[in-house]
């Protein structure tokens, strides 16, 4: 698949840097960073390549570490801690096994193989290359739970460390359209605007039942509404512009506007990208978590709920309660996390060359302008004004459940798409901060 590779990397194998991390449990929450960190500064240390650890708060640290000096700048970004591993794996989900070609294990895509690929880029430049700029690294705490012991505390504290011209993030997802995948970058993300639902009603005996008195009662009715609400559509030119990149590879010419969309999606022969290109079109609401009652024959006087959120841009918290006023009634709304979408420009240069440069290796097939749909860490990046773009460079012939076990069971990452990824890296800071 690859039109052009690197030479050998020099350096340890970038499966056996992802191996070592995955035997970490940096489990989050509680989190547990720090060991993370020292591993990497260890790593580092052997090829003098100076780096530091910032730890906001006992055992929740970063590791920061840069390579070469200059005025352009480039950030190579990732986090290290990991989402909790689930009963039923295959596979213990913290062995780090590599085996059959596969690294297995949590956080072997989500995000540690991300932290590997960079980590080992930068050794490989440490040993080859004089770069004529700065190349940083920042493996950091705390993504899957907001990530303000992370890149929160370093955009905020020390926005000196990690500052530069623009950075790569994960964030981005392969695009599988009839039966052939499509690489992409991801160049902004929708913004997370989680509420809590209190509903109240009057306690009394079971025995006797008043369904208005029934807290329970009252959300159900609030979340069958949430289930059955229809949202706006909304297409930002990032959509609107992946929208008919994808109608054309279908065969499928018409103008794309808001009024179309849902029509566009069903003239699609392959329904498989339907899903995303309909979240990235609209607020969704999903309602993921409810509590109420505390015993069988006692009527509950409160409920509560959780509901997930994502907003688009122009959207706001404002704009989700006046959507759903007529849904939630007296019901109480409150935000559990709330943050505005986040953005950086497909036109610029930095996002050309990564196009660019993703091109050497892959050809000249389409590469897709995508959005995440999820919160990533680039979003404190672009507030302090850093660009960041999301990559996940694959060799597209790779065992199609991996996409699955992001957060799910038996999460693993084949090792060819691990050194291209790699490659990938090791080309990008060459092509930006020269040699």
């Amino acid at each position: 698949m690859n039109k052009k590779t690197e030479a050998n990397i020099v350096g340890p194998a970038v499966e056996e840097i992802l191996s070592n991390l995955i035997k970490i449990q940096s489990v989050n929450p509680p989190g547990g960073e720090i060991a993370v960190a020292e591993y990497l500064k260890r790593l580092f240390n052997l090829y003098n390549i100076p780096g530091e650890i910032i730890e906001p708060k006992p055992g929740r640290a970063s590791f920061i570490a840069h390579l070469g000096e200059g005025d352009k700048k480039l950030l190579y970004l990732s986090h290290t801690d990991v989402v909790p591993a689930s009963e039923g794996w295959d596979f213990p989900p913290f062995s780090g096994e590599i085996k059959n070609g596969f690294v297995h294990g949590r956080g072997a895509i989500d995000c540690k193989g991300l932290a590997a690929a960079e980590a080992c880029a930068i050794i490989h430049l440490a040993q080859t290359s004089k770069l004529q700029g700065k190349l940083i690294f920042a493996a950091t705490a705390d993504e899957e739970v907001g990530g303000e012991l992370g890149v929160g505390v370093l955009s905020e504290k020390y926005p000196e460390k990690i500052w530069a011209d623009f950075a790569i993030n994960e964030g981005a997802e392969s695009i599988n359209m009839n039966g052939k995948d499509y690489h992409s970058l991801s160049v902004g993300e929708k913004g997370p605007a989680w509420m809590k639902l209190t509903t109240k009603g009057i306690s009394s005996h079971g025995s006797v039942p008043v369904s208005e008195h029934n807290a329970v009662v009252k959300m159900a009715k609030v979340i069958e509404g949430l289930a059955n609400y229809k949202p706006h559509i909304v297409l930002t030119p990032e959509t609107k512009s992946l929208l008919e990149t994808i109608a054309r590879l279908d065969g499928i010419n018409d103008e794309i506007n808001e009024g179309n969309v849902d029509d566009i999606l069903r003239k699609l022969r392959d329904k498989t990208p339907v899903p995303y290109l309909s979240t990235i079109t609209r607020m969704t609401v999903s309602p993921d978590v409810i509590h109420g009652g505390v015993k069988t024959n006692i009527i509950p006087d409160r409920c509560e709920a959780q509901i997930d959120i994502r907003i688009l841009p122009g959207q706001s918290w404002e704009y989700v309660i006046n959507e759903l006023k007529e849904i939630l009634g007296d019901t109480e709304a409150e935000p559990l996390q709330y943050r505005l979408p986040s953005f950086s420009s497909s036109g610029s240069k930095f996002y050309r060359l990564i196009e660019e440069t993703l091109k050497e290796f892959v050809g000249d097939m389409p590469i897709l302008q995508t959005i995440c749909t999820g919160a990533t860490d680039s979003r404190y990046l672009r507030e302090i004004g850093i660009s960041s773009y999301g990559i996940e460079v694959l060799t597209l012939n790779r065992d199609k459940t991996l996409t699955d076990s992001v957060h799910g069971k038996n999460e693993k990452i084949d090792i060819a798409s691990l050194r291209l990824k790699t490659q990938f890296l090791i080309k990008l800071a060459k092509n930006y901060l020269g040699e």
